[in-house]
């Protein structure tokens, strides 16, 4: 299952040695509902390997303004505390997941 991200936890997961993927999205997004599916999926597959959760942005805005977000759904991938990938908009779960080993 997807951890959930907030302004009040985002930090301790970033600073994590292991990997964690930060999916940015909204309830009212249609692109965001159609990879929620995948991420819930990958986030199973790689629980205890990654961090992999969504951040909300309309419950939530500190971490949003940090990175720049500008369009959702955007994926963040972060290392050691660093940003080490991304990908803007949709994606496939193969897409995705080839980001998450490449990154592991």
């Amino acid at each position: 299952m997807a951890l959930k991200f907030t302004d009040a936890n985002y930090k301790e997961y970033l600073a994590s040695d292991k990997l964690v993927v930060v999916d940015f999205w909204a309830e009212w997004c249609g692109p965001c509902r159609s990879i929620a599916p995948s991420v819930e999926e990958l986030a199973t597959e790689y629980e205890g390997k990654a961090f992999i959760g969504k951040y909300n942005v309309d419950d939530d805005n500190e971490l949003s303004s940090e990175m720049g977000i500008r369009n959702i759904p955007t994926l963040l991938f972060f290392k050691g505390g660093k940003l080490v990938d991304k990908q803007v908009g949709a994606s496939s779960k193969a897409d995705l997941k080839a980001k998450i080993e490449a990154n592991l």
